[in-house]
């Protein structure tokens, strides 16, 4: 089981993709079904998307995530 790319900020856009990890609303509910192999291929697309967005920002941080 891969860990699950929430960074607890979540909020859904009109297309249903939660603002704060990228993921679609039916990948957050369906994670814990999905084989590792889906897991990885949608946190892979994820960190894709938030690399684009931090270009297309302009910001050179990445938000913090809180690990408590």
């Amino acid at each position: 089981m891969i860990k699950s790319p929430c960074i607890r900020e979540c909020c859904l856009d009109d297309s249903d993709i939660c603002v704060g990890c990228f993921r679609h609303i039916n990948e957050i509910t369906g994670w814990q079904k999905l084989s590792e192999q889906e897991q990885s291929a949608i946190v892979s697309r994820c960190d894709n998307k938030r690399k684009d967005q931090l270009l297309d920002t302009g910001s050179e941080t990445t938000p913090e995530i809180d690990q408590a």
